[in-house]
């Protein structure tokens, strides 16, 4: 970590490894396709290594980022985002490699999709399962049919099933609030499943969030996939809820002390929003940006009490410390900085520097 000059992702890979091993176990007990979303990592390397584990099949977040692993190997993957009209070379491009599936949320998209496709292409209907953010309603049987009979009648379009992303799970503060959203948005697919399975015998229903993926160890009877993608590296807002310990946590960001406030106990360092990303979160009764970490030659420490990331701004953090942690603190020295949601902070930056001192490229 002598090198480092700016603010940089550190990714513990042991932690990380194990995350992984976890996730690839749980999927195999319960007879369910493991297919990881990777708009968390980003990266060929974490690709590969859920290569050995058995796992050959990945979401993505958008269409450059399926190229991206694409032109690495990866010869199957769902992007798992409603069709964009305006992207329709980039989805006939991929289609014409790999085995690509997309995801619709109206007939309207499947109507275009029919005019322009070169290529057999999957398609999963997106359903809400209650995150309200996109998606057919379950009881929304006009809009589902409406999406069926446009790729009945189409030899390239080929209906894969229902996908649902537990999205409101991430409102849960509890280990059981997430059980509650697992056991309502698998019925839901379950529901949906046995209504069409008849008409589509190789209908497939796929689910996917960190939360209920790294909780719930029952219920997943009728479930063919999941895809769950922050857990490779977890984060502080996973740990509130209930996914993971802070032992699970992967991923810090190594930032450059520039300033020391003794009369406040405060750090000023070379890590902002830019960086960081602007989510917040409540830490035990506080609004924080992050809680800061002594590093180590094997990664970092856990958190002590009473240190946290006060404010962001574009480039400055600004760090409220105990005293004790204020007198670890030297300018021109490092911190480390848990993140609140690990999937922002990674998406910034351009390499991971593990704590072995390797580097990994990234999207």
């Amino acid at each position: 970590m002598t090198d480092i000059a700016t603010p940089t992702v550190l990714l513990n890979w042991p932690v990380a490894k194990a995350n992984i091993d976890r996730m690839v176990d749980k999927a195999r007990r319960h007879g369910l396709r493991l297919r990881p979303h990777l708009k968390t990592a980003q990266c060929l390397e974490i690709a590969r290594y859920f290569e050995s584990k058995g796992v050959g099949q990945f979401t993505c977040s958008s269409f450059s980022m399926a190229r991206y692993f694409a032109e690495g190997g990866i010869k199957d993957i769902t992007v798992a985002f409603p069709v964009n009209l305006r992207e329709a070379e980039a989805i006939n491009s991929l289609a014409s490699q790999i085995s690509l599936n997309v995801l619709v949320v109206n007939a309207e998209s499947l109507a275009w999709l029919k005019k322009d496709l070169r290529h057999p292409l999957g398609v999963f209907v997106k359903i809400d399962v209650g995150t309200h953010r996109t998606g057919l309603l379950p009881e929304d049987e006009i809009g589902i049919e409406a999406c069926l009979r446009e790729m009945e009648s189409h030899d390239l379009l080929t209906f894969k099933g229902f996908l649902a992303h537990a999205g409101h799970s991430y409102a849960a503060r509890s280990s059981e609030e997430i059980l509650k959203v697992h056991r309502e948005s698998t019925a839901i697919l379950r529901m949906l499943k046995s209504k069409y399975l008849s008409r589509f015998p190789s209908l497939e229903v796929s689910t996917g969030d960190t939360p209920t993926c790294s909780v719930a160890d029952e219920g997943w009877e009728g479930i063919d996939e999941i895809r769950p993608g922050n857990f490779v590296f977890y984060d502080l807002m996973q740990v509130a809820i209930g996914s993971c310990r802070m032992e699970n946590v992967a991923v810090a960001l190594a930032c450059p002390v520039v300033a020391l406030h003794p009369d406040r106990h405060e750090a000023i360092v070379y890590g902002g929003g830019i960086h960081l990303s602007k989510d917040r979160m409540q830490w035990q009764g506080t609004e924080i940006f992050g809680l800061p970490v002594e590093l180590s030659d094997s990664g970092w420490n856990l958190p002590e009490p009473g240190n946290y990331v006060r404010s962001l701004s574009q480039e400055h953090g600004v760090l409220h410390c105990t005293p004790a942690f204020f007198e670890k603190l030297k300018i021109g020295g490092l911190v480390g900085i848990l993140p609140v949601h690990s999937c922002m902070m990674v998406d910034i930056a351009g390499h991971y520097l593990l704590t072995t001192g390797e580097q990994w490229g990234k999207l």
